[in-house]
């Protein structure tokens, strides 16, 4: 059944909406686990979309993160900003509000944010800002802009995350090492894994990681790197013979875990939900969480990746 975008607002054609019935998940996650990356969508009629937006996605609320967060078992949330939201943290900031401090943000700001308005959002949860470098998700900031931010929140005890695609590092390779904050790094850079794990083009990202302790990387989001799958779609629990997710992007396993075994205190993972801009398909998130053990095989490379780190970033008041 199609997901409803509230307001004056029409989804993109073809858009994928989000999965109401995700299984429930085999793996059982560490007490206190946080999803270190997900998002809300309005709804549109309160929370309009940006006007500059690239795409436009159905409704997803606060509420509806909150049940799957409680679902799947989750403790905590950390909220980053969507692109269709632009620079209005609303949707965002109201999430983290309602949450009764059990979720972070991560916001888009622009160089003309106040110093009030940066105290607002930190007194909300925010702990972050994002830049994305994703051509066809926005548009270009110059890069003087993002880095007159990265000094202003810095102070604030902030972090950056940074959205780019493999192609693209060498190019940003000095821009993100000028960076002064913690960095952390969406999707491991979303890496072809198409090509050898040992290839130069992942090398180079490791080789990021290695050289500059400040950078951080979450190893979510298999579902829009594999390519050759199989797909962890909404009733193939069993899909592979009984062991549920063993089966599931394969591919992308050998990444996830290099990144997850040489920098373990470095590390986050999150749904992604509502997963936006989805063009493949559309995966169950209790089949995510399932695919955690074949990236963190430990049960202390589980607990480091989804509960000392995140809380070291986003609550470091309450981490040990």
């Amino acid at each position: 059944m199609s997901k409803p975008t509230s307001g004056d607002f029409s989804k993109t054609a073809g858009w994928l909406d989000w999965y109401a019935g995700p299984s429930t998940p085999r793996f059982q996650l560490p007490a206190g686990a946080v999803d270190a990356h997900c998002h809300v969508f309005g709804p549109g009629a309160e929370f309009p979309y940006a006007p500059e937006r690239k795409y436009t996605p159905c409704d997803a609320s606060k509420h509806e993160l909150y049940a799957l967060r409680d679902h799947l078992g989750f403790a905590r949330n950390v909220i980053v900003q969507a692109t269709c939201h632009g620079a209005d943290n609303r949707a965002m900031v109201d999430a983290c509000l309602a949450s009764g401090g059990k979720a972070r943000g991560v916001a888009t700001v622009k160089r003309s944010v106040t110093d009030e308005e940066l105290q607002a959002l930190h007194a909300a949860g925010v702990r972050g800002v994002r830049f994305n470098f994703v051509k066809r998700l926005v548009d270009f900031t110059p890069k003087d802009e993002l880095l007159e931010i990265a000094g202003r929140i810095a102070k604030l005890g902030w972090h950056v995350v940074i959205y780019f695609e493999a192609v693209d590092l060498p190019e940003l390779w000095d821009f993100f090492t000028a960076l002064p904050t913690t960095v952390v790094v969406d999707h491991m850079g979303r890496p072809d894994v198409g090509k050898p794990v040992d290839g130069p083009e992942f090398a180079l990202f490791l080789k990021f990681m290695r050289e500059h302790k400040n950078v951080w990387s979450k190893v979510s989001c298999p579902e829009r790197l594999s390519a050759t799958g199989p797909k962890a779609l909404p009733g193939a629990l069993d899909a592979a013979g009984g062991q549920g997710a063993a089966g599931y992007y394969q591919d992308v396993v050998p990444f996830a875990r290099k990144v997850v075994e040489e920098f373990p205190d470095r590390v986050l993972w999150g749904t992604d939900w509502p997963h936006p801009n989805l063009k493949d398909h559309m995966p169950d998130d209790g089949l995510l969480v399932d695919f955690i053990p074949q990236i963190a095989p430990t049960a202390e490379l589980q607990r480091q990746l989804l509960v000392d780190n995140p809380m070291r970033l986003y609550w470091p008041e309450e981490a040990n």
